[in-house]
């Protein structure tokens, strides 16, 4: 469904998530040039109706809101500050919109240099998995200006249903970073409750049924089911393929132990599923979805 304003939008990041938020930016009648180093992923979104650009550079052109997708700090920042970093070439009053999950310190920084810039920037990462993505069904969590957020808001709408605004710049990446340590516990504490059922003869579906409509309901039984089988559109379901990499979930459990030192706040179940997602990578599971941590406590 058309928006009532159309935008030219520069996307950048057509991954997992990326690829299907894009797709909802056309759908919703955006006008949009993308960039990704993966080609296949550039040739989807050309299907979709997006023009590939051959560089990140290349998508500025008329653009009049710019959004990034990208894994980490460390990426989000070479695309705009590094040697061939884009913000010094993007339009004058553009829009710039950072999806990424980031230390909050990296936005910050980045907010930083495009106020300097005349831009508006806004840190937005997002919650609800790449079927959120994908059915348009998006959780923003806005760092930045009350009325930065306004000027956005059309657009986010395309990709998502609830819009959040915790405070100024960075603020979106601290709560983001909040909701994800609470992701990567439950879904450990959930892969060992499933464990420990099934060792002892209970059915891995009827146990997460009861859980979901029980004290132990948790996005981790009702839509990312770490039990290969229980939920068929599950990453469990296909492999652990696809999803929320374990290697994301640790990297983001990293930006978690750096914000709790800054903080002086103590988060010792944090550390631990911090070990844990480590021990999957280790495993040689970084690649799989991070539900795939049952593997450390169960043959699945």
């Amino acid at each position: 469904m058309e928006t009532d304003t159309m935008s030219k939008i520069a996307f950048i990041g057509l991954g997992n998530m990326g690829g299907p938020m894009a797709a909802n930016l056309i759908k919703a009648g955006h006008q949009l040039r993308v960039f990704d180093l993966v080609p296949a992923a550039l040739d989807a979104a050309a299907a979709a109706g997006a023009h590939a650009a051959s560089s990140a550079h290349d998508t500025l052109a008329d653009a009049e809101i710019v959004i990034s997708m990208l894994p980490a700090s460390r990426h989000v920042e070479a695309l705009y500050l590094g040697e061939a970093g884009i913000l010094a070439q993007i339009p004058a009053a553009a829009l710039v919109i950072d999806c990424s999950t980031i230390a909050p310190a990296s936005a910050r920084k980045l907010a930083a240099e495009a106020q300097a810039r005349g831009l508006a920037m806004l840190d937005a990462p997002v919650s609800g998995g790449t079927a959120g993505a994908a059915a348009g069904s998006l959780t923003f969590i806005v760092g930045g200006a009350a009325q930065v957020l306004e000027r956005a808001r059309p657009v986010l709408q395309a990709m998502g249903k609830n819009i959040f605004h915790v405070g100024d710049n960075g603020a979106g990446q601290v709560a983001k970073l909040c909701n994800n340590m609470a992701l990567g516990v439950i879904m450990a504490a959930t892969g060992e409750a499933l464990a420990l059922g099934v060792a002892q003869g209970l059915d891995p579906a009827v146990l997460s049924q009861m859980m979901a409509v029980s004290t132990g309901r948790s996005w981790a039984t009702e839509v990312c089911n770490p039990w290969p089988g229980v939920l068929p559109n599950a990453p469990a379901s296909r492999g652990y393929s696809g999803g929320f990499g374990n290697d994301l979930m640790l990297k983001d459990l990293g930006l978690v132990a750096e914000s709790a030192v800054q903080a002086g706040v103590s988060i010792p179940l944090g550390e631990l599923a911090r070990n844990l997602y480590a021990m999957n990578s280790q495993a040689g599971n970084g690649a799989l979805d991070f539900s795939s941590v049952i593997k450390l406590v169960a043959k699945v």
